[in-house]
């Protein structure tokens, strides 16, 4: 069975960053033929080309044999072409739209995904403990290690928004009698009754409840949202997972720096894969489906960065060219996107490298 679910994780894992790589190429695509920049082929997978599955006389549409995403080619895309509807040949803001255009296609996809999440099977959660404080309102009312709270008078909790709902709701009732939903081990449920702490009897080792040890997992339910909360929701954490990602590039560029023999604090596409596989085997597909908006936010985020090959980078050196005039050779921009590109794959082998340590160790990196 182990040899099974490993074959469906990758595969699993390749349709994803299939999809979430397509979905950017599109961007690309559907601004270069609406700026009516020619586009010679839209490529499904990457070369070499397995066959050719249309034309409309200008565009070939490809299938290629490597299932990693796709691909746009585009005329004067490498800043060479006389051809007047070339992408050298168009207006700055065009291509700086071309160019941006992925990006905004994987936000939107993340923010469709977070939203339809929210809106039609937002997951609920509760929270566990495996400690009951002596002589507190949960050892009177009670309850014992093991147990989980998954509702505050009749109020649920949604999973992603994480535990903080869950203790903020405590301490707004403290000193007032609650009813507590509560599910024991043996998955049986019941309504228990608990007068909280008061604010006052509240510290740092005190909570309102009395329970320590907290873990936090679904409980196997989901609810429906108000599509207007859906969206407020689906755009507050399109905007969580962008400042996430933000702050793991950041440790990233502080291990490269202070320590590159370390493991890196972030993960590859090994990493990324098994990731998959665990969420998908552990929580189902709702899970994973949240998995693959934070994925698509990643690669909008990383893909505006200003380092050449990435669309950041290309958007830099259209505005130097822009600037420049003339003056940057087309080999000059080449070798830009050539060094590039061969220090991206190399951060990405560093980074793989520490993925397979981490899997083949059981944790340990060297």
């Amino acid at each position: 069975m182990p040899i099974v679910q490993s074959a469906i994780t990758v595969v699993l894992f390749i349709l994803i960053l299939f999809a979430v790589v397509l979905v950017h190429e599109v961007g690309h695509f559907v601004v270069a033929r609406l700026a009516k920049v020619r586009v010679h082929e839209f490529g499904i997978g990457f070369p070499p080309r397995a066959r050719v599955i249309g034309s409309d006389h200008e565009t070939l549409y490809t299938l290629n044999w490597l299932p990693i995403g796709g691909f746009v080619r585009l005329e004067g895309e490498d800043g060479d072409s006389e051809d007047e509807r070339s992408f050298t040949r168009a207006r700055l803001p065009v291509k700086i739209a071309i160019l941006v255009a992925g990006v905004v296609m994987n936000v939107a996809l993340a923010f469709v995904i977070f939203f339809g999440i929210a809106w039609l099977a937002t997951p609920l959660a509760k929270v566990t403990w495996d400690e009951v404080q002596p002589d507190s309102p949960a050892a009177t009312a009670g309850l014992v290690a093991g147990d989980g709270l998954y509702a505050i008078d009749g109020r649920t909790f949604d999973y992603f928004a994480g535990p903080e709902p869950v203790i903020a709701e405590l301490r707004a009732n403290a000193g007032q009698a609650v009813v507590l939903g509560i599910v024991h081990e043996d998955g049986s449920t019941a309504d228990v009754t608990a007068t909280l702490r008061t604010a006052e009897e509240i510290g740092p080792t005190k909570g309102a409840l009395g329970i320590s040890g907290l873990a936090f997992a679904p409980t196997g339910d989901y609810i429906q949202t108000d599509p207007l909360a859906a969206l407020r929701l689906g755009a507050e954490r399109t905007v969580s997972a962008l400042l996430l990602i933000v702050g793991g590039l950041g440790q990233l560029v502080t291990s490269l720096v202070s320590n590159p023999a370390t493991a890196p604090p972030v993960t590859g596409p090994v990493g990324i894969a098994v990731a998959v596989g665990d969420v998908f085997w552990q929580l189902g597909p709702i899970f994973t489906l949240y998995f693959v908006g934070l994925l698509s936010a990643n690669l909008a985020l990383v893909n505006i960065l200003p380092f050449p090959p990435l669309d950041g980078g290309r958007v830099v050196v259209t505005l130097l060219k822009s600037v420049a005039g003339g003056r940057i050779s087309v080999q000059a921009e080449r070798l830009t996107y050539l060094v590039g590109f061969v220090a991206l794959f190399g951060l990405i082998i560093w980074i793989t490298f520490f993925d397979i340590v981490r899997q083949v160790g059981g944790g340990a990196a060297p």
